[in-house]
């Protein structure tokens, strides 16, 4: 078993103050791969004053300086992505290919796409006699979660580093090996001591601690909205910014002009990517009822194309376990209550799918007839279960898919001026139409409970910023 015992503390690896360990499970054999250990209030208490004492030199660094070191980090990244795929998939159960195509590149980007934005921030404005200027809000704080760790890691770290800002990260500890690698090359990269600080640990240990401290300046948190909640309530008395990527139901509207069988089987496709274990992934879609016969149909078939494989044996498109042994029975326990509340079962169901007697792996499933006010319609599942729901017109439709406490993403299929119009008026921080790829330079956040600011391109950037106006800067 390995062990990665240590934090990252001021530029060095360093014991906890107080010992204590936890074993990192592999979710598709079930057994302990690993052992890390779990911080306490004392262990961040060092890696924030470290953040505290690097800050005034680093905010103070020039734009060319900060942004070579993010290209030298996404350049570590590539070097080790075998190793960090490796990682991710054996943490969380990615399958190899998507691990290798999606969930480690996806890290390396954020990185150098953030080293662009940097080169070409405007860090002041005049207006009349006042200047506007741009400054590092200071000591961060980063919470992040177990589905796309070093994608969701990336995002909040590459921005601050460009800002000029200096942080303490806790991965999460469901999957913290890829963020152990990540910070051994951000060492290599040369990031100053102190700048990046990584305590692993829990929620209560770690998580609230780090949240509620008076010297960090932002807490920046992704994972569910009952955490998120947590989260703000620690940080409150202090004041501090707090910054919140939370969960979704994102609607997937299927107009009555699109393309059935495409729209169909893309959504069906692109929800169950990651085993669903995506807080924008398209859970409900809604199709039009009178074409609800075909569209379960097509749901169906390709549903059960849809393989489940060892992560490490899985061919592109297949799909691997759960992440975790908790997530895998709320999915279970909410797949029998979608059964229970009187949705069609197209496809899948619960327990694990054939040749498989060990692992958290969940059955590609999909409900149909179920109405907007189910409790599969309504909480995230976070699984690979997606709801079909019947309209009876567009304004329905939309209607319907803003009737959500979230708001985190939408979804559109059909031609491309009627998707627009409909793009619009859903509630949601991003919307994607016809099947579009990701693009790193969007700003990625959500509306309502699913969460505060925005991360991914210079939106995400100016997150980690605060806003001087020195008025008199010109004399009038």
């Amino acid at each position: 078993m390995k062990e990665y015992l240590k934090f990252y503390i001021n530029g060095e690896w360093v014991d906890p103050v107080t010992p204590r360990t936890l074993e990192v499970e592999n979710p598709a054999t079930e057994e302990n791969f690993a052992v890390i250990s779990l911080g306490s209030q004392a262990d961040v208490d060092k890696a924030v004053a470290a953040a505290k004492a690097a800050f005034p030199a680093f905010s103070q660094t020039s734009v060319e300086y900060r942004a070579d070191l993010l290209d030298k980090i996404a350049a570590g990244i590539q070097k080790r992505l075998p190793e960090l795929a490796e990682a991710v998939s054996t943490e969380m159960g990615a399958p190899m290919w998507l691990a290798n195509a999606a969930q480690v590149p996806s890290g390396m980007g954020h990185f150098a796409t953030t080293a662009q934005i940097l080169r070409n921030y405007e860090w002041e404005e005049l207006k009349g006699s006042t200047l506007l200027r741009k400054e590092p809000i200071g000591v961060c704080g980063f919470i992040t979660p177990w589905n796309w760790p070093i994608n969701q890691i990336a995002c909040k770290v590459a921005p601050a580093i460009a800002a000029g800002c200096t942080m303490v990260l806790k991965p999460s500890e469901i999957a913290p090996i890829d963020a152990m690698i990540l910070t051994e090359i951000m060492h290599e990269a040369g990031v100053p001591k102190g700048v990046f600080n990584l305590v692993n640990g829990d929620g209560p240990g770690v998580g609230s601690s780090l949240s509620s401290h008076p010297d960090v300046d932002m807490v920046s948190f992704t994972g569910s909205t009952r955490a998120g909640v947590l989260v703000a309530q620690a940080a409150a008395p202090t004041v501090k910014r707090v910054a919140q990527e939370l969960g979704g139901k994102s609607p997937n509207i299927v107009l009555p002009n699109a393309d059935l069988k495409k729209a169909v089987a893309g959504g069906i496709i692109q929800m169950m990517t990651n085993s669903g274990q995506s807080c924008n992934a398209p859970s409900r879609m809604f199709v039009q009822k009178d074409q609800q016969d075909e569209a379960i149909a097509i749901a169906k078939a390709t549903a059960e194309s849809v393989k489940v494989m060892m992560p490490a044996e899985a061919t592109p498109g297949a799909i691997g376990p759960i992440s975790n042994g908790n997530q895998y029975q709320k999915v279970q326990d909410l797949i029998e209550t979608g059964i229970k509340e009187g949705a069609t079962l197209v496809a899948g169901g619960p327990g694990r799918p054939e040749g498989f007697n060990k692992g958290y792996f969940a059955r590609p499933t999909v409900f149909a007839n179920v109405t907007n006010d189910m409790t599969i319609a309504r909480e995230e599942i976070f699984g690979p279960v997606l709801v079909m729901i019947p309209y009876e017109d567009v304004d329905d439709a939309v209607a319907m898919a803003n009737d959500t406490v979230y708001g985190l993403a939408g979804y559109v299929q059909g031609p491309e001026e009627d998707a627009r119009k409909v793009a619009n008026r859903i509630r949601a921080g991003q919307i994607q139409i016809n099947g579009a790829r990701p693009d790193f330079t969007a700003p990625f956040g959500g509306y309502g409970q699913s969460g505060n600011g925005r991360e991914w391109g210079e939106e995400g950037f100016e997150e980690f910023l605060e806003i001087k106006a020195v008025i008199g800067y010109k004399a009038g």
